[in-house]
């Protein structure tokens, strides 16, 4: 802007023109007002006013001094005041609403007019030039901020946060939970940096608007949603194991296999699904449980319609299969998520969203199909949950509202809602009271138990769990005293010994597995936590043995210590020892002294050896309890075998080596209860010993006893397994051929074949093939070179330079 002032000694002049800026095709761009305050002899003193565009281009002066300005071109209106004091040049801009018409524009600047003549009158009358100062300010009335205009939306949004912090402390008000409204919005689920990140966070910001979750409020119906994200589900192999068990026979309504659907088909394809997420970072597990599934009319089309909307909430299609399972007292859904949207990229969602917004949706279906929850319904529900041996909703009320302190419940009568629930509650107390978990210091007053939480939460899971073991007992038509069911929370002290009667999950969102086993002593075993890949062959009758984590020291342990001179170990000295015995078989002396100097190294990095050298080691001298202890803690599982996968009545009449056979010739039945699975084993023992005396295998002497034929085992073993070699051939383009005892087998593994008298490895060479008993070390040589020395029943195999056997 120039310094340059018109000639004038007017003390204040308004602008006498108003014109209408226009670009070259006559369209105009905006108007322009000119105005000036000055008085004679002030060094370039002077305001002026323009209006034009934000973003436009700025006018100067002409060569009249008459200061037009050029086309002003942008996207918003606004108005520029310009002034200059001495040497310093200042400037204001403003904002005028956009889409503002001409004359209301005029208006508004009719009404600035007397403000700035004024401003400038002030200004210039003050005697000395040098100290000009305006100061001028963003047009506001004088007002207070009440009396101003607020636009629709802004109305709304302070509307919504007052509602929101007020339900908020209303949730956490000081006098129950010693919170504050700010401690009840955390509470809701809008705190924390993660609100804004991952699909699904618009939609937890708009109820957060709206005034919180709803999924909880009175009358809205109550749905349990559990989640859970499982990485590399798909390379460990995790997703397959857990598609299969929630698939698994007796979780459909009929009792039958569980059926796969999906958004669009309702037999889904299970391979298909693994394959599309094989390469996924995650996969999502969803388990929904209504609390009234048994009154929805479809559970499937609820569960795609649910799926649908979660889809809109997180912008994205989905990858999805169910399987409704109606084995237990709610139905539920079990649905699986793969971790890739509909754009191909991992599939991240809000952790709220997973914690609330899908149960929001699955709670609103419920209502649209039900209805809301009616008083006289809620009142039915809590009336039930009093003598329930299990926490209820009346006793997280309760405890919300003691807060650590004594429960006051004293008559209060003006309150009609509130004398209800006071009834509810006494009458809940006077169960929890019976139980050692509450009490009445005074009249309306009750304090509750600081172990009520645990111990209530404790009897409702062993309840659960009893009552799955007695549906189990009731589907065989059998009956147990409850007093015989033994609850193992983690690997037993004891062994056990038992048919598998169940098999499930124990977390329907995991991959760890419960047995349920009806053991030899009468009693019914409910073991949890088992790894899925070491019971994968046990099937529904099933013979298995349980017993504690294995603490006995290895056999390369005990060997390290043989050959320690005075606490060091040469891995030298170990070889020539090993070359002079010639107890390795296949002769790799060097590989078997490399697999202790191996497990030295796992024991050195666990600090229980110290390597001096590359042919020296430090051994301690409780270096064999310390190496055990750590593999105990490392690996601290149920030492797991599987007896026989064949049931007792397959046992009996099988042509080869059963478990009962062992028990013949072995245990008897000293350790058979005479109730239960006990007494059970005791009378297939009998059926097994006519079997075997009626094909000569043993005869009764006139004292009674049973005499067994010499090396029976290994007898019925042989002619089993000739027999099932013999099958297959059949199959083959090669002839089978029995190995002898201390022979080498050589050859590819292409197989295994499960018998009565155990699991066989098939190996095949160029011209016939043979089976040969099954060990897990050779689980991953499947169509691979192999080679061992069969050995008493048993084979010892050799893989090149891999870790030697006992170890």
């Amino acid at each position: 802007m120039s310094r340059r002032s018109p000639r004038s000694r007017a003390v204040c002049s308004w602008p006498g023109r108003i014109r209408e800026n226009r670009d070259e095709h006559g369209a105009m761009v905006g108007p322009a007002i000119l105005f000036s305050v000055q008085r004679r002899g002030a060094r370039s003193g002077g305001i002026r006013v323009r209006m034009g565009r934000k973003g436009g281009e700025a006018g100067g002066q002409d060569k009249t001094g008459r200061h037009p300005m050029g086309p002003l071109r942008g996207a918003s209106p606004c108005l520029h005041i310009g002034w200059e004091d001495g040497a310093r040049h200042h400037e204001f801009r403003g904002l005028v609403p956009r889409g503002a018409a001409r004359p209301a524009f005029l208006a508004f600047l009719a009404a600035l007019q007397p403000q700035i003549a004024g401003f400038g009158r002030s200004a210039m009358s003050a005697e000395d030039d040098d100290h000009f100062r305006p100061r001028p300010g963003r047009v506001r009335s004088d007002a207070p901020k009440a009396g101003q205009t607020k636009s629709f939306l802004s109305q709304v949004r302070k509307i919504a946060r007052q509602q929101s912090t007020a339900a908020a402390s209303r949730r956490s008000s000081p006098g129950k939970s010693g919170g504050s409204a700010k401690a009840g919005a955390k509470h809701n689920g809008f705190a924390g940096p993660g609100v804004r990140r991952g699909r699904g966070a618009s939609f937890v910001q708009s109820r957060h608007i709206a005034g919180g979750w709803r999924h909880s409020a009175p009358g809205s119906r109550r749905i349990v949603v559990k989640t859970r994200f499982v990485k590399g589900a798909g390379k460990s192999g995790k997703a397959a194991a857990h598609l299969r068990y929630i698939q698994r026979d007796g979780t459909a309504r009929d009792g039958e296999r569980g059926r796969l659907y999906s958004a669009s088909e309702d037999r889904a394809d299970a391979d298909a699904f693994l394959d599309r997420g094989k390469d996924d970072r995650h996969q999502f597990r969803f388990i929904v449980s209504p609390e009234d599934a048994a009154d929805l009319a479809d559970l499937s089309g609820y569960t795609r319609e649910l799926m649908g909307r979660i889809e809109t909430d997180l912008g994205t299609k989905l990858d999805w299969v169910a399987v409704n399972h109606h084995n237990t007292g709610h139905p539920h859904v079990h649905v699986i998520v793969n971790g890739r949207d509909g754009l191909g990229e991992d599939l991240v969602i809000n952790g709220d969203y997973l914690a609330n917004g899908i149960r929001e949706r699955a709670s609103e279906l419920a209502m649209l199909e039900l209805g809301p929850v009616t008083e006289i319904e809620q009142r039915r529900k809590l009336m039930a949950e009093i003598d329930q041996d299990r926490l209820t909703r009346i006793d997280r009320a309760m405890l919300d509202e003691a807060a650590g302190g004594p429960l006051d419940l004293r008559h209060e009568p003006d309150d009609r809602r509130s004398q209800e629930d006071r009834t509810l509650r006494i009458r809940r107390l006077g169960t929890l009271e019976k139980m050692g978990l509450a009490s009445e210091h005074q009249p309306g007053v009750w304090e509750l138990s600081d172990r009520l939480e645990a111990t209530l939460s404790e009897m409702g899971e062993r309840g659960d769990i009893i009552r799955t073991m007695q549906k189990v007992l009731r589907a065989e038509g059998a009956e147990r005293d409850p007093m015989s069911f033994e609850i193992h929370g983690g690997s037993p002290t004891t062994s056990i010994t038992g048919r598998v009667i169940d098999k499930h999950l124990s977390d329907e969102l995991g991959e760890t597995l419960t047995l349920v086993v009806d053991g030899i002593d009468g009693r019914m075993h409910h073991v949890s936590g088992i790894d899925t890949a070491r019971v994968e062959e046990a099937r529904i009758g099933s013979i298995i043995e349980i017993g504690p984590p294995d603490s006995a020291g290895r056999p390369s342990d005990r060997a390290i210590i043989a050959t320690a001179e005075d606490g060091i170990y040469r891995p030298s000295r170990h070889l020539e020892q090993a070359r002079f015995e010639g107890r390795v078989p296949g002769g790799d002396y060097e590989g078997f002294v490399d697999a202790h100097v191996r497990r030295l190294e796992a024991l050195r990095r666990a600090g229980i050896a110290e390597r001096i050298d590359t042919d020296q080691w430090r051994i301690p001298d409780d270096f064999e309890a310390r190496a055990a202890a750590h593999d105990a803690g490392r690996d601290a599982r149920s030492n797991i075998r599987i007896l026989s996968t064949f049931d007792l009545e397959k046992q009996i009449g099988s042509d080869g080596a059963t478990w009962l056979d062992r028990r013949l010739v072995g245990a008897g039945v000293s350790d058979l209860s005479a109730a239960g699975f006990g007494d059970v084993v005791r009378e297939a023992m009998e059926r097994r010993r006519d079997k075997l005396i009626d094909q000569g295998d043993a005869t009764r002497q006139t004292n009674g006893r049973v005499a067994y034929r010499r090396n029976l085992i290994a007898t019925l073993q042989e002619r089993e397994v000739a027999h099932a070699g013999t099958e297959l051939a059949a199959n083959k383009s090669m002839p089978f051929r029995a190995a002898a005892d201390g022979e080498t087998v050589s050859g590819t593994l292409t197989g295994t074949v499960q018998l009565s008298s155990g699991k066989f490895a098939i190996v095949e060479k160029s011209h016939e093939f043979t089976l040969v008993p099954w060990r897990p070390v050779i689980d991953r040589q499947l169509g691979k070179e192999v080679a061992g020395i069969v050995q008493g029943g048993s084979v010892s195999w050799q893989m090149g330079r891999q870790r030697g056997l006992g170890l």
